[in-house]
């Protein structure tokens, strides 16, 4: 299968914005999950004067966890689609919360910045240049800000491939093509097959000069299938 890229890939965002928030409210954890990876950022005094960036940040639920790991920081949550952003602002957001229209490819000329932090979830294993986006990443954080990426990314092993492909094929797909995008959740299934195992994308980021980069599982049905990979930005030149 030919993976969705780039604005193929944001239409078939658009089109699912209206029905993502419930297919994703069946994953058991799932927003519980992308809290524990926002905490992981370990952010001091509630996020107090801190910028934050929430990077693809689809509906909103990756920001609401951002927003209650560090309630007192400003945040900028930036999207590819236009329907996902729609989603996300008709929700109730405190007036240090702001949403902008742009792919992570995008924020280098888009004059925003430098962040404290930056949280990225589902978003890498979606991108055409997953090492330009990372570069992108460490030029907007201050240096020895932090980066919490919360992914799927599988450890390789068999068992969890299967694991991924079952629950592919007996309850994401089925959904989505009731929804009418079967192609984006068939995108899921074969884009993570296709993505980094959970160390390869730990020296993805330890390449791209960041520092510390470690990959921590998740509970529940999906270790060994989502991790929350933490690392922080080098001084630049290192």
């Amino acid at each position: 299968m030919t993976l969705l890229r780039d604005h193929d890939l944001a239409r078939a965002f658009d089109h699912a914005s209206g029905t993502y928030d419930r297919l994703t409210g069946l994953n058991p954890g799932y927003r519980a999950d992308l809290l524990r990876s926002a905490r992981r950022l370990k952010l001091p005094g509630d996020g107090a004067g801190l910028h934050l960036l929430d990077l693809g940040c689809g509906t909103g639920a990756s920001t609401r966890a951002l927003l209650r790991a560090a309630p007192r920081a400003r945040i900028t949550a930036v999207d590819a689609s236009a329907g996902m952003l729609r989603r996300a602002l008709a929700k109730p957001w405190p007036d240090g919360v702001r949403f902008l229209h742009l792919s992570a490819e995008e924020l280098h000329t888009a004059g925003e910045g430098p962040f404290d932090a930056v949280f990225a979830a589902y978003l890498f294993r979606n991108v055409s240049d997953p090492d330009g986006v990372l570069g992108t990443v460490r030029a907007l954080l201050r240096p020895g800000g932090r980066l919490a990426v919360h992914e799927y990314s599988l450890t390789g092993s068999p068992a969890h491939r299967a694991l991924w492909t079952a629950v592919c094929q007996g309850v994401i797909i089925p959904a989505g093509t009731i929804t009418g995008d079967r192609a984006l959740y068939r995108h899921l299934w074969h884009s993570v097959l296709d993505f980094d195992t959970a160390s390869a994308f730990t020296g993805r980021l330890t390449r791209a000069g960041f520092t510390g980069a470690r990959a921590l599982p998740l509970a529940g049905w999906q270790t060994g299938i989502t991790h929350t990979f933490v690392a922080a930005a080098g001084e630049p030149g290192r």
